[in-house]
């Protein structure tokens, strides 16, 4: 095993990774506050968003499900790796060397299993692409050709042969200092019993890649009749690196678009998401060789975001400034029974979007990169735009299988419809849909009221209203989720965390909102993200009873342990890591949310140059220095700390004095109550000015 990284090489890349930079790779983090950013929350799934980073302090917390910390925190939970791996994953990512103690000696390679296998990729996109214009890539050109895409659109969406032969890939990897260990993890080898072999052969291949552009696996197409794997397609295998479920191809080439747009267009196939964006819809993504599932739906929630307006849940297709088309999800199916079936499939997911959910479907049942081929980019451009809802698609589709003349025909369709509007969770819309469908088939209101109720029990369809005030805390979806799928949800942190949060936020026996847990509070928060503004004369006179609130006299305590107020020289990310650290795992999410809390001041400069590109940030990495006035904020918190802390000792010793008889102690104890009354003045006159009585 190579030894423990260098505790300086950790705090080089702590230093350099950006965490708005990495968040937002996955989320769109909107403003909210002093140098605070919010979003949907990766790790748990929600619909009003609970997650906040706070960039400038590399601190990120999501007050739904709990989680919180600094930048390797967020990596480990993306990823699903430890410390070790998060820190040799950014040093990749930022181009940083790592030292390991010398104790044991240095592994063969030096970079992390994820890291290798993402090598490893883009090795084989390489080959790949260099492949292409062999003689014996005829066949795939041909194809490519055939459905007009250039030379130059190819090298754009990175397609690219797998030569027939056996190891072909192998060699070439082994060649480039690839074990067959890493290429059979990647996905990219089989172990056969003459040997590991290429897992793509003689086929046309697509990198899928991840919304920062890193490769973590391949989609391919049969090119010839012997293949001997029979399917059309094939992708790579479930690895550490690629989930079926949980990747979507062109998403680094739409995300920005998506998150501009607030619009996203899910296809079914690699050429397809090809033909959309040369035909200018450059929001488009597909899924790899599975269904759109509710794991996609996650992502692509997160990119688009909610909107929302005051307490108001703002639901629908809304305008989009700049924009011709409003927010909106449209899938792209055939008009056949397969493309209903998904549809259906589509419609079961719909309430997992705020944004409507639409469908277009082409003339003559033509695929996106067919319709190009055969009316050009402007027919594919009108099939997005004349796209019609989900529910409106799905409901008249059912309904038209039937002869709405007769009388049977009538309650055939009925029957068929009434489960698929059951399945509308939000009340507002289930009536509304229930009236459409009655004078399309042409019965009376209540027949259909019926059947609808009805088969809304039968389904045990949860009613929902979309309009109502969400709550920012405690929302038992994740948990709901989770034992509707028949796991077990204790076993997932996320998942513990929010049920925890959720009998905090819902308990009534101690509610805390008063002027003693503010003042607190704040101060805690202010030394937590500004240390530097805390004047240390004054801190050095706090004690444990200046403090009444609980968890506020163990942080203190953990202040203390982490070695009081920090040198001025203290790297921020080591200042927050040490006092996590000295918290221990039962302050760490109080820490994380105090760190995040936008505290009443006027932004400073660190806070307004969050979120840019790191080569246009300015200054150090040092705890930064204070604004005057975070100064000033910070002396009034701490004075009436230290006020409120002689208040309670002037109390105690008159309370004291009431029980002993006049003498030696009790003008002793006066004299204390004197100096502690006359400091007490000295104190509010340093802070607040001479005009204290």
């Amino acid at each position: 095993m190579p030894g423990m990284i260098l505790k300086e090489d950790v705090e080089k890349v702590r230093a350099a990774a950006d965490l708005y930079d990495i968040v937002s790779a996955t989320v769109t983090l909107k403003p909210s506050g002093t140098g605070t950013y919010v979003g949907l929350c990766p790790f748990h799934d929600e619909k009003t968003p609970s997650f906040s980073v706070r960039p400038a302090l590399g601190v990120w917390h999501c007050f739904g499900c709990g989680l919180g910390g600094d930048v390797f925190g967020y990596v480990e939970q993306q990823e699903n790796i430890d410390f070790r791996d998060a820190v040799e994953l950014l040093a990749d990512r930022y181009h940083i060397e790592l030292h390991y103690d010398q104790a044991n000696a240095k592994p063969e390679h030096a970079g992390s299993k994820r890291a290798r296998l993402l090598e490893a990729n883009e090795a084989a996109q390489e080959f790949f692409v260099s492949q292409l214009m062999t003689k014996e890539a005829l066949a795939a050109r041909k194809l490519l050709d055939g459905r007009n895409f250039s030379q130059a659109d190819c090298q754009r969406f990175g397609c690219g042969y797998a030569p027939q032969g056996w190891d072909n890939l192998v060699r070439h990897l082994a060649g480039r200092g690839f074990t067959q260990k890493e290429m059979l993890d990647a996905g990219l080898a089989r172990q056969g019993q003459r040997g590991v072999y290429d897992y793509f052969r003689g086929r046309v291949t697509w990198p899928i890649r991840d919304s920062t552009g890193r490769t973590l696996g391949f989609g391919a197409r049969k090119l010839y009749e012997d293949d001997a794997i029979n399917a059309k397609y094939i992708n790579t295998p479930d690895t550490q690196l690629y989930r079926k479920n949980q990747v979507l191809y062109g998403i680094d080439m739409a995300k920005s678009a998506i998150v501009k747009k607030r619009q996203v267009v899910i296809v079914e196939g690699y050429t397809d998401v090809m033909a959309m964006h040369l035909a200018g819809i450059d929001t488009a993504i597909a899924t790899c060789g599975t269904a759109f599932g509710a794991e996609h739906a996650k992502i692509v929630r997160r990119l688009i975001a909610d909107d929302s307006l005051g307490a108001v849940q703002l639901i629908g297709p809304l305008k989009v400034e700049g924009q011709a088309l409003s927010s909106r999800i449209v899938f792209t199916f055939d008009g056949d029974a397969a493309g209903q079936k998904a549809a259906i499939h589509a419609f079961g997911l719909d309430s997992a979007f705020l944004s409507q959910t639409f469908v277009a479907v082409a003339d003559d049942n033509l695929d996106p990169c067919d319709l190009r081929i055969k009316r050009g980019n402007e027919a594919v451009r009108s099939l997005i735009e004349h796209a019609k809802p989900l529910y409106d698609f799905v409901i008249e589709a059912a309904i038209g299988r039937f002869d709405t003349t007769y009388t049977t025909g009538q309650m055939g369709a009925v029957k068929a419809v009434a489960p698929l509007i059951a399945q509308i969770r939000d009340r507002s819309l289930l009536d509304l849909y229930t009236r459409k469908a009655v004078r399309r088939i042409g019965i009376d209101l209540d027949i259909m009221q019926r059947e609808v109720r009805d088969a809304r029990r039968k389904l045990n369809v949860r009613d929902d209203d979309a309009y109502a005030p969400k709550r920012r805390y405690g929302s038992g979806n994740a948990v709901e989720q989770r034992v509707e799928q028949g796991s077990n949800p204790y076993e997932n942190r996320s998942v513990r965390k929010a049920l925890e949060h959720r009998d905090a936020a819902e308990q009534t026996y101690y509610h805390i909102d008063d002027a003693v847990f503010i003042c607190e509070q704040q101060f805690m928060a202010t030394l937590i993200q500004v240390p530097r503004a805390v004047e240390p004369s004054m801190f050095a006179g706090l004690t444990l009873s200046n403090f009444i609130t609980p968890v506020f006299r163990s942080l203190f305590q953990a202040v203390a342990a982490a070695g009081g107020l920090p040198s001025e020289d203290t790297p921020q990310g080591l200042w927050m890591h040490n006092l996590t650290k000295a918290g221990g795992p039962m302050l760490e999410s109080v820490i994380n949310e105090l760190a995040v809390m936008p505290l009443p001041l006027p932004p400073s400069e660190a806070d307004m140059n969050a979120g840019r590109a790191p080569q246009e940030q300015e200054g150090a990495v040092q705890l930064r220095k204070p604004t005057d006035a975070e100064r000033r904020y910070a002396s009034e918190l701490l004075a009436r700390l230290l006020d409120i802390g002689l208040m309670r000792k002037i109390g105690a010793a008159k309370r004291r004095m009431a029980q002993l008889p006049d003498g030696g102690e009790k003008i002793e104890l006066l004299g204390q109550v004197t100096n502690m009354e006359a400091l007490r003045k000295d104190l509010q006159a340093k802070v607040y000015g001479n005009n204290v009585a």
